[in-house]
């Protein structure tokens, strides 16, 4: 089974749209869709914006749906002049930028978990693969693979998209990868994260960019993510 998780209706409406065989669950607030997609079993939620929100998301499917790939779908924010609107990230690993305990000299983004510390979690390599090759595989599409970096937070302005950047080499912000990847990993699940770009590092106005670009970005994430479960 495929677990899906983004954080609104238009990250994940049209993967919902695809299924057949629809069951439905209402667990803590949030619907989990579960059914089929070209014969692939796969479970979808809108888990709602921000780092808590996906991270109890992300608990409850795994628990619950027992999935043995985990994806993070939806809109992101360029951290490079390099990644323009309607690009496409797919994460290698991810931090979250918000994580702060420099002032008892850790590096900004590390995690204290019950094995260890870490900072970068890695998203699993196959599944980078196969999202990389979904990208080729609907044509018109220009890709990167790097960093995502996660917070609570959105970013706004070239000086603090460029900082995340120059600090974590990250290629997108956002808001709820880092956290759904910290549980994947807790739980040792396979997760990947592709985020569709929907605010650049530009003179415009940020918001009004997302507003504008949000949707035809979240149709392109789920256009790779359809892809990507067909190739799976």
């Amino acid at each position: 089974m495929i677990g899906i998780i983004g954080a609104m209706d238009i990250e994940v409406s049209g993967i919902i749209a695809k299924m057949t065989d629809i069951k439905t669950s209402v667990i803590s607030g949030s619907t989990y869709t579960s059914g089929k997609i070209d014969g692939r079993e796969c479970v979808v939620v809108k888990c709602g914006i921000g780092k808590v929100n996906a991270a109890v998301a992300a608990q409850t499917m795994i628990l619950t749906y027992r999935p043995d790939i985990v994806i993070n779908t939806g809109v992101g924010g360029s951290t490079s002049l390099n990644t323009h609107i309607g690009y496409v990230v797919i994460a290698e690993n991810v931090i979250q930028h918000d994580m702060d305990t420099t002032a008892i000299g850790d590096q900004r983004g590390m995690l204290y978990l019950p094995e260890g510390n870490i900072d970068y979690i890695p998203c699993n390599k196959e599944v980078v693969e196969k999202l990389e090759k979904a990208c080729e595989d609907i044509g018109e599409t220009h890709y990167v693979k790097g960093t995502v970096a996660t917070g609570d937070q959105f970013i706004t302005g070239n000086e603090r998209r460029s900082a995340l950047n120059s600090d974590f080499n990250a290629m997108a912000c956002e808001m709820e990868g880092g956290s759904i990847g910290q549980v994947c990993y807790l739980n040792k699940v396979p997760f990947g994260i592709v985020r569709a770009i929907s605010d650049s590092m530009s003179e415009e106005d940020d918001a009004v960019e997302y507003t504008v670009f949000s949707k035809s970005a979240a149709k392109k994430s789920i256009s790779i993510i359809i892809e990507f479960i067909k190739n799976s």
